[in-house]
């Protein structure tokens, strides 16, 4: 099926170029699409990529052959060092274990990863005109100093008080929200993982049963069953003991539910949407990442922007009962966490405000597609 992708894209391009008001002048895509620069390229589109991750993951990908020479990485992208290295002065110390693609399985599927992101994610921020991030100066200075060609247009917040959630695989659950207005001001324990987290039963039963006895409102996603994955089971008699106390649903309106007055702390996958969304509205985080870039957004939480704390594993792989419930005490009695939080999503919100860098940057960015529109219509005037 990819292989015909860019082929269809290309037909579908000519197709909509016949109407001489409607021509394609520019595209925006993910940046690891890079068959779509292939397409750009050849067709003479200008081209920009947006970037799902952290800056600083985009940077790692760009500096490969800088980490191969330094032997940081071997062609495979197989860490050759423990050390903790820095791409420049200004960016945080980055473990090579947990470059994106160095944490997701077994080594079988770190090649394949790895050898996606030198054919896809590369090429793509190699051939754009312009590299678009959910990110901001403020979070990333080292990164976007870099590259220049990477703009920060973040935060993207994906919902306001009129506008819904959109793009997710489930329907949202907005009863949560309902609960949360019954709830005190800083009090309940928001939990959710994401789209892709897996937990075993053994791990899903200790974090339920340390939900139980925080004994404090808590707010739990959790995604329904995939069969043949993981039918997770709750321990007996769970749904009756925590009665009205703990809420749980399928899928929450996350930017809601992140901006409520009830909300204390953030349990996170810390997925960078996840990451944007908690920093945006000043909620302390519980970092438990799962895989891929989720484990260096962890140390921009924990050990650089400072506004939560980090959960440890067992030898056994397994995040304890009374880990969590360790961590989750530090984190709502921690007045530094809360202050850096509220410090972070006080500069980070500033960005959006009028005359700041997220309007200077989008309008730049808009500007530029004007631009291709503008050469677009006095080509054909002078056809």
């Amino acid at each position: 099926m990819f292989q015909f992708m860019p082929t269809k894209l290309e037909e579908l391009i000519n197709d909509i170029n016949k109407n001489d008001d409607e021509k394609i002048t520019c595209i925006i895509a993910d940046c690891y699409m890079g068959w779509v620069s292939r397409v750009a390229q050849k067709m003479g589109i200008r081209l920009a990529v947006f970037c799902p991750n952290s800056s600083a993951v985009l940077v790692v990908i760009m500096s490969l052959q800088k980490l191969m020479d330094d032997e940081v990485i071997n062609n495979n992208g197989i860490p050759l060092t423990n050390k903790m290295v820095q791409l420049s002065t200004s960016m945080p110390f980055m473990n090579p274990s947990n470059f994106l693609w160095a944490c997701v399985g077994d080594p079988t599927t770190n090649q394949i990863i790895f050898d996606f992101v030198i054919r896809e994610g590369k090429e793509a921020a190699k051939a754009a005109d312009h590299i678009i991030c959910n990110s901001t100066v403020e979070l990333e200075n080292g990164a976007f100093s870099l590259f220049p060609k990477m703009l920060p247009i973040g935060p993207l917040l994906a919902t306001n008080k009129s506008t819904k959630q959109v793009g997710h695989f489930w329907n949202e659950d907005t009863s949560g929200l309902r609960w949360l207005d019954q709830q005190p001001i800083c009090s309940v324990i928001y939990v959710a993982f994401g789209s892709f987290t897996i937990f075993n039963q053994l791990q899903f039963e200790e974090l339920a049963l340390a939900l139980e006895d925080t004994k404090k409102p808590f707010l739990w996603v959790v995604r329904p069953g995939i069969s043949g994955i993981v039918e997770y089971v709750y321990p007996s008699g769970y749904m009756e003991r925590i009665g009205t106390r703990g809420k749980i649903v399928s899928w929450a309106p996350q930017q809601e539910v992140l901006n409520h007055s009830a909300v204390a702390c953030f349990m996170s996958h810390c997925g960078w949407n996840s990451t944007m969304e908690g920093v945006s509205n000043g909620v302390p985080f519980l970092c438990w990442p799962y895989f891929a870039d989720q484990v260096f957004n962890k140390t921009y939480i924990c050990d650089i922007w400072k506004p939560g704390l980090g959960l440890n594993q067992d030898d056994r792989g397994i995040v304890t009962r009374g880990e969590i419930i360790s961590k989750l005490e530090q984190v709502l009695r921690n007045n530094i966490v809360k202050e850096n939080a509220l410090n972070l999503q006080e500069k980070t919100m500033d960005c959006v405000r009028v005359g700041n860098s997220f309007n200077e940057n989008l309008n730049k960015f808009i500007d530029w597609v004007k631009e291709g529109n503008d050469d677009a219509c006095v080509n054909e005037t002078h056809k």
